[in-house]
């Protein structure tokens, strides 16, 4: 079993900033995905940013240029860091891995935190 532990979240006023942070812990995994997904009031949870292993970066369209994703899957640790928020941006912000075990790498499995709140007031 992986465990992802999120910290970071809070309030802030539009155009603040907010660092997220999330490490993964467990025995004899590797991680080929750590990604941050967001799900705001009455809708579905959407990806924000992801990043694997290596240099590929993926953002959605609504937070380029405002939002950074960095860490390090082998660290098994990620990071977004978040800028120039506004009131939309309001939403759980979750981190995900993407899991493979050293007894069978074919098999992947995705992991979930607990989510942290961030509330961007207008």
């Amino acid at each position: 079993q992986v465990q992802l532990v999120e910290s970071g979240g809070g309030l802030v006023q539009a155009g603040g900033s907010l660092r997220l942070s999330c490490a993964a812990s467990g025995r004899d995994f590797s991680i080929n995905v750590m990604g941050w997904y967001r799900q705001a009031p009455g809708k579905q949870r959407e990806l924000v940013a992801r990043i694997i292993s290596g240099d590929n970066i993926m953002y959605a369209d609504s937070v380029k240029g405002r939002f950074t994703i960095s860490g390090d899957t082998a660290k098994k640790t990620v990071y977004l860091q978040l800028n120039s928020l506004k009131p939309d941006d309001t939403a759980v912000y979750y981190c995900s891995a993407d899991v493979t075990y050293s007894d069978d790498a074919r098999k992947s499995f995705r992991y979930w935190g607990q989510g942290t709140q961030v509330n961007v007031s207008s």
